[in-house]
């Protein structure tokens, strides 16, 4: 995902004219680009400090096995804001950038590179986990044990560096340079096509398969769950209407963010061009505000959560206003019913819960559960 200037030759003066004039509008662009740049870093970094504050402790209706893979998924959003922001605004201001190799630019953009397939690697992790608690309720403590969400985890953390090592030295397998246009420190796909095409292979179309295959299962079931209490006259389903409303969201957000980059990738690999600046600069920013999205379509569309955030709103209000007792022990007393028995192993809790308003869908059961559905009122 290289500009164009990334990959002109400029093999005598009569186009030192062209070149120029290609470099002053980039440097006119920088700033706007920038003041981009900023203002999607500081929502992300608010967002999932928000979040944090809440998943940090028990929340009504979720297991601990989500709220390990949801604080993973917190975890790749903020380094968005927090590491991959500050690192290529520091080479875009700090550097004037020469064709040689880099070792910082190698560096941030390794960093770049594992943060993104991190990314990706949890929310197929955390789409696999809604599969089983939705599919396999009954089975979900067994299927998915702690240890082995913990696996998970650690493999979506520690498979993209092993994975992307090569991209850190700078003598190695693939060239590194800064984008003017996007102001990104990129791998230069088109000098190592089949190093380029692997991590197609190994990281997003894997990744795309899975969260295709699972949530296009559970839209089909929370739509048949909700033919199914329409026919009987129950209303509808309030759950399952919830999960068709999501789910689709979700899986749009997902490909919108992702494809142009990968597109982008590949077609440098493949072509050896670049494309035009702000196409560039938009597909390679566009998984970064995923990071902020996310927020949303996986926390604050959640009853169980916003409930939550206002409880804790509540207890830091009360924190910097520690006089008024009565209103403490009225919170102590919400927060006990908002979140009970999750401090110890409640595995019925565990079996049936998922990570967000989207698992809340079960109810949903599937055939397999022999459980018989609810009298209507």
């Amino acid at each position: 995902m290289m500009s164009s200037i990334n990959n002109l030759s400029i093999p005598s003066a009569d186009v030192d004219l062209n070149v120029t004039d290609l470099q002053g509008t980039l440097e006119a662009h920088r700033h706007i680009k920038v003041g981009i740049i900023s203002v999607l870093g500081v929502m992300i970094t608010l967002g999932n400090i928000a979040v944090v504050m809440v998943i940090a402790s028990a929340v009504s209706g979720w297991s601990r096995n989500s709220r390990y893979f949801l604080l993973s998924l917190t975890g790749a959003d903020s380094a968005f804001g927090l590491l991959l922001m500050p690192l290529n605004l520091c080479v875009s201001f700090m550097k004037e950038y020469n064709g040689g190799p880099d070792p910082f630019c190698h560096v941030v953009a390794f960093f770049n590179a594992t943060i993104y397939s991190t990314c990706m690697y949890t929310l197929a992790t955390i789409s696999l986990e809604r599969y089983i608690a939705v599919f396999y309720p009954l089975k979900y403590s067994t299927v998915l044990t702690r240890r082995r969400a913990l696996l998970l985890i650690a493999f979506a953390w520690g498979f993209p560096p092993v994975l992307l090592v090569p991209i850190s030295f700078p003598e190695g397998i693939i060239e590194v340079q800064f984008s003017r246009a996007s102001l990104v420190c990129n791998p230069l796909y088109s000098s190592n096509v089949s190093y380029s095409l692997s991590l197609t292979c190994f990281i997003f179309f894997p990744c795309s398969a899975i969260m295709t295959f699972c949530n296009l299962r559970l839209w089909i079931a929370a739509k048949r769950q909700r033919l199914k209490l329409r026919r009987h006259s129950w209303g509808g389903g309030y759950r399952p209407k919830v999960a068709l409303r999501v789910l689709v969201p979700v899986m749009t957000v997902y490909y919108t963010c992702w494809t142009p980059c990968m597109v982008i990738m590949l077609y440098n690999a493949i072509s050896g061009s670049g494309v035009p600046e702000w196409i560039e600069f938009i597909a390679v920013w566009l998984p970064t505000s995923n990071g902020f999205l996310n927020c949303i379509f996986y926390f604050w569309i959640n009853h169980s959560f916003r409930r939550k955030f206002h409880l804790v709103l509540r207890r830091l209000c009360l924190g910097l206003c520690p006089g008024s007792i009565i209103e403490s022990s009225c919170v102590n007393s919400v927060e006990s019913s908002v979140v009970p028995g999750w401090n110890g192993n409640n595995s019925l809790h565990e079996r049936f819960s998922s990570v967000s308003s989207t698992c809340t869908l079960l109810t949903l059961m599937p055939p397999q559960t022999n459980m018989r559905e609810p009298e209507p009122a």
